[in-house]
């Protein structure tokens, strides 16, 4: 037992656990059956393999083609073996979710099993949801936290629970804020040079768009148009943007191509299918009085690496343009937040309203308390963004959605986690947990 973990027999040596490694056992033991979704080289298949048995791979792997002709022609003998058993990357063969399904329900529960998936299948889809089965949680490449950068001082679930914070940050400099934006939570290139992670990250760029968004359906789509897409999305990271911004800036990119709105929502489709890009839904508090609020979505890079291989970053780049890096880096603190939200079973969201009052993250738990996050680069900023979050916890007040639990800026360069006079609390990204 480690942190009340049962670890399985298939766990990797050098295995990091992960924040996630103990609400999936929990689920695994609550539903049957988990499936662990997530981008390629996340870390899917370690952790599935930390908590399992015994496994079947599908895909990338020695005897993986036989493996996917034995699942589709029986999959119940796919199954067979120690439970829990890992069924690593079931998307290939869509069939082995309905055999899970029903293998949990035959026995009661006593055979259980690990699901994992860099993709949603369109074509052959399972019969059944798995609700009450088979649980879903989405796995995101590394917090700083889980990489060892944060010290992990200030947990989320001790704001939530009115803790206020009082510790030192670790000493951090622009020069690390570039590299953890550009290597990225990527578990392989987390003791590597930063030009070999970079280069891990241009590759994956690369295979989106030449294979990964094709492969998906196996819908042909044409690369430079993704591409194109891919840096519409990393040019405008982390705002809420319209379709026909996007149609705007690839029709732009590619000279007299002819894009129509429905070519760019079906390859952003795609990316949500992969986990390339997430959706952040925009806040919508039940409110006594009408407030009008922005619902459009922002578009999220998985991980700050990707978007920075788009736009060609590196650390010299990234200090001559701060504004870039300050997106660059929201994209990372959103990526850590939505780690440590899922850890606590709340979920994030943004909130714009009419009268242009945006706070980068609200933080809903399952119990309808909130928090309201503001994401800053450098101490300096820290005024502005503590007024922005002031205006907004008044409004909802009035407007009847309660006050939030907390007020927070998360900021880069900071270097001590405490409370302002007003109330705000002030949070170095290098000290947060879940």
């Amino acid at each position: 037992m480690e942190d009340g973990i049962s670890r399985g027999a298939l766990v990797n040596q050098g295995y990091v656990p992960r924040i996630l490694d103990k609400l999936i056992s929990e689920d695994v033991e609550d539903f049957g059956a988990v499936c662990i979704e997530g981008p390629k080289y996340c870390g899917k298949t370690w952790s599935g393999r930390s908590l399992c048995n015994s496994e079947i791979c599908l895909m990338d792997s020695e005897g993986a083609f036989q493996s996917r002709e034995l699942a589709r022609l029986s999959p119940t003998r796919a199954l067979e073996g120690a439970h829990p058993r890992l069924v690593d990357e079931w998307q290939e063969v869509p069939s082995l979710w309905d055999a899970v399904r029903n293998m949990v329900d035959r026995s009661g529960k006593r055979d259980t099993y690990v699901l994992t998936g860099s993709a949603v299948p369109r074509k052959e889809r399972p019969f059944h949801s798995g609700v009450g089965r088979i649980e879903k949680v989405r796995m995101r490449p590394m917090t700083l936290f889980e990489s060892g950068k944060s010290n992990g001082s200030v947990s989320l679930s001790d704001l939530f629970a009115g803790n206020i914070p009082d510790s030192p940050a670790p000493s951090i400099t622009l020069d690390d804020l570039c590299d953890w934006v550009m290597r990225g939570g990527w578990p392989a290139v987390q003791h590597t040079e930063l030009r070999r992670a970079m280069r891990l990250a241009r590759s994956y760029v690369r295979e989106v768009s030449e294979d990964d968004l094709s492969r998906v359906d196996d819908v042909a789509r044409d690369p430079q148009k993704v591409s194109r897409l891919l840096h519409s999305l990393a040019r405008n990271a982390e705002q809420a943007t319209a379709t026909k911004t996007m149609l705007r800036d690839m029709t732009a990119a590619g000279g007299a191509d002819a894009l129509s709105k429905e070519t760019v929502e079906d390859y952003l489709q795609a990316l949500r299918r992969i986990f390339v890009v997430e959706e952040i839904p925009g806040w919508s508090p039940n409110l006594r009085s009408s407030v009008r609020i922005n619902r459009r979505p922002k578009f999220h890079f998985v991980d700050p690496s990707l978007p920075a291989a788009v736009l060609g970053a590196t650390p010299e780049k990234l200090q001559g343009d701060l504004n870039a890096f300050g997106f660059l880096f929201e994209c990372l603190c959103m990526r850590d937040l939505l780690v440590y939200a899922e850890a606590n079973e709340a979920r994030v969201f943004y909130y714009r309203d009419g009268a242009d009052l945006e706070v980068d993250a609200i933080v809903e738990s399952y119990d309808g308390r909130w928090a309201a996050i503001e994401i800053k680069l450098g101490h300096s900023q820290a005024d502005q963004a503590a007024k922005n979050l002031l205006r907004l916890a008044s409004k909802m007040e009035t407007a009847g959605a309660g006050a939030p639990v907390f007020t927070a800026v998360v900021e880069g360069l900071g270097q001590y986690a405490y409370q302002r006079e007003d109330g705000v609390l002030v949070v170095p990204i290098a000290c947060l947990a879940p």
